[in-house]
C-alpha cells in the first residue's frame, strides 16, 4: 500500500457539501482507505475575477492505485461533482490535487508530484500539518515545519465546518 495526501478545495455550489461528497466518494474506492482528514480552512480565491472564498482540506489515504490511476479517480470525481475546466485557477465546484504520493517525485505532462505549488500555498500547508508531523520531510528535502514558518497565514482561517467520515476500527 502507498500513502497519498490529497488536497480538496471548493468555492462553488455549497463548498462544504462538495468537500463532504468528495470524502464520501473516496471512502468507497476499492483498494483505498481514508486514514486522516484535516480541519477545514477558508481562504480567499487565488485566480482571475471576483471569486467566492474557498474551503480547503487535506485527506490522507492509503491505496493500491498507481499515481496515474489515482489522478484518474480524482478527475472523475471532480467531473461527477460538476467541475468544468474552462479557466485556469477559475472558480470550481471541486478541485482535488495529489500533493504527495509516498516519497515519489514524478514529472509528466499530466502529473507532477509533489504538487508544484504546495510549498507556496498556506491553504495546503496548514491542513497538511493537521494530519502529519511537522518534521515530515518532503521529497524535495524541505520539512513541513520550516515551510510553515515561511508561510504567512494571511487570510487563512480555520472553519467551524468539519468533514465526517466513519473510520474503520482495527
Amino acid at each position: 500500500m502507498s500513502t497519498a495526501y490529497i488536497a480538496l478545495g471548493s468555492n462553488l455550489e455549497n463548498p462544504a457539501k462538495q468537500l463532504q461528497d468528495a470524502v464520501n466518494a473516496m471512502g468507497h474506492w476499492e483498494h483505498s482507505s481514508i486514514e486522516a482528514i484535516s480541519k477545514v480552512y477558508s481562504s480567499r480565491a487565488v485566480g482571475p475575477g471576483n471569486q467566492p472564498d474557498y474551503l480547503n482540506a487535506v485527506v490522507k489515504i492509503t491505496t493500491r492505485l498507481s499515481p496515474s490511476a489515482l489522478l484518474e479517480h480524482l478527475q472523475m470525481q471532480e467531473t461527477a461533482q460538476g467541475r468544468i475546466r474552462n479557466e485556469q485557477w477559475g472558480a470550481r465546484t471541486l478541485d482535488l490535487d495529489i500533493l504527495l504520493f509516498d516519497n515519489l517525485q514524478i514529472s509528466t505532462q499530466n502529473l507532477e508530484i509533489p504538487h508544484p505549488a504546495m510549498k507556496q500555498r498556506n491553504f495546503v500547508l496548514y491542513p497538511l500539518a493537521d494530519i502529519v508531523k511537522l518534521d515530515m520531510m518532503l521529497p524535495c528535502g524541505s520539512d513541513l515545519g520550516t515551510l510553515l514558518q515561511q508561510s504567512a497565514r494571511d487570510d487563512l482561517a480555520c472553519s467551524d465546518i468539519s468533514l465526517n467520515y466513519n473510520f474503520k476500527s482495527e
